[in-house]
């Protein structure tokens, strides 16, 4: 009888713990302004018109599956760093804009901030490209692996105006809640895909300071050209918003320069068609990293980032979304070595700049150092 007794107990204790996590995880899903919008406030804003949004959800142009298979062997390697995470502190420019001297509009200087943040001087404007320089991509500290270092080159919070943010999609090593609420007061303008602008919205962004476009659109910022373009991806911050919003790849046209941003993509047909209808590209911002077989739709592999940048035909190409965080298995520098490599292969020109050491487009001279190389 005691022991039935110990054992009801036990399953009473049990079901409660397993209650209070549910509702702990409830509360949290549905007041957590991090996640954003819901599925059916995107919905509403009237995304479902878009050619490319079918069966309720946008779809890539070509098939494309998230994952690939799934290996379970793999999974213990999730919870370790190993040389997934560098051992020592990563080489950093701090970056003063108040102390530069302005540009001159004819000058496009593009300054890498770690990941896929991007800071681009073009045409005398200052545009932030997914700028997450936040220390964990992930809706909360405890579900996500830290920044490599503590510090970043630049501090948000000392910024002057931004004239434009542009977003390439809403995942959270892309669109950062917490780096967008330290922003959207310094900011003229955010340009988001489709979708995207119910998530500012739900953060109290003014609706007159979001534009959002569908791909192959346009809209000018004085005298720059922002085009969206396609990417091959997918979409969402929720249990149950997958592929609710747009994800895209951008380019930014000024008056004497063009720049490509990849965002997130898998390689496909889609980088030469943009290298034919908008190249040739002064630079090009390419995804490299984050990468596995198990996902290789999704991200591309480092050989495959080069080969785009050749289909883009960009004259300059500069590997991003790597340097970071540890967002998958591979070493942490294994996507710059292998770009590296394959660049030579391909006669790509590669530019290596430090996180934060700024890149003067249209220079005989760009960042060369393999700094990444560990000296003896």
């Amino acid at each position: 009888m005691k022991i039935n007794k110990k054992i009801k107990m036990t399953f009473i204790i049990l079901f409660a713990l397993i209650a209070s996590l549910t509702l702990i995880t409830l509360i949290f899903l549905k007041t957590s302004p991090q996640f954003g919008a819901s599925k059916k406030e995107i919905l509403m804003a009237g995304v479902a018109a878009s050619p490319n949004h079918k069966d309720g959800v946008f779809q890539n142009a070509m098939p494309t599956e998230v994952m690939t298979g799934f290996e379970w062997s793999s999974l213990p390697q999730y919870f370790t760093n190993g040389n997934k995470v560098p051992q020592t502190i990563l080489p950093m420019k701090p970056i003063n804009l108040k102390a530069e001297p302005t540009l001159a509009d004819s000058i496009t200087r593009v300054t890498w901030l770690g990941h896929s943040a991007a800071l681009i001087e073009i045409d005398g404007k200052k545009l932030l490209l997914d700028p997450m320089l936040g220390e964990v991509p992930s809706p909360h500290p405890l579900l996500g692996s830290k920044r490599f270092d503590n510090t970043v080159p630049v501090n948000l919070d000392e910024l002057d105006t931004i004239d434009a943010v542009i977003i390439s999609h809403d995942h959270y090593d892309h669109l950062d809640y917490g780096s967008i609420m330290k922003l959207k007061d310094k900011t003229t303008h955010f340009y988001v895909p489709l979708g995207v602008k119910a998530h500012l919205l739900s953060w109290n962004i003014a609706p007159e300071k979001v534009t959002e476009l569908d791909w192959w659109e346009t809209v000018n910022v004085d005298k720059i050209k922002l085009t969206t373009a396609p990417a091959r991806h997918f979409s969402g911050r929720g249990l149950n918003d997958r592929n609710s919003t747009l994800w895209c790849s951008w380019i930014i046209e000024g008056t004497s320069s063009k720049v490509y941003f990849s965002g997130d993509s898998g390689y496909g047909n889609h980088f030469k068609e943009i290298g034919e209808k908008y190249g040739p590209f002064d630079l090009a911002l390419v995804e490299c990293g984050q990468y596995n077989e198990q996902w290789s739709k999704i991200h591309m592999m480092p050989e495959e980032t080069v080969t785009a940048g050749a289909d883009l035909n960009a004259k300059l190409v500069l590997p991003i979304h790597w340097g970071a965080y540890k967002l998958a298995l591979h070493d942490w520098d294994d996507p710059i070595k292998r770009a590296y490599k394959a660049a030579q292969i391909q006669c790509v020109n590669l530019t290596t700049p430090q996180i934060g050491e700024p890149i003067i487009l249209k220079s005989e001279i760009w960042p060369k150092e393999t700094w990444w190389v560990q000296k003896n």
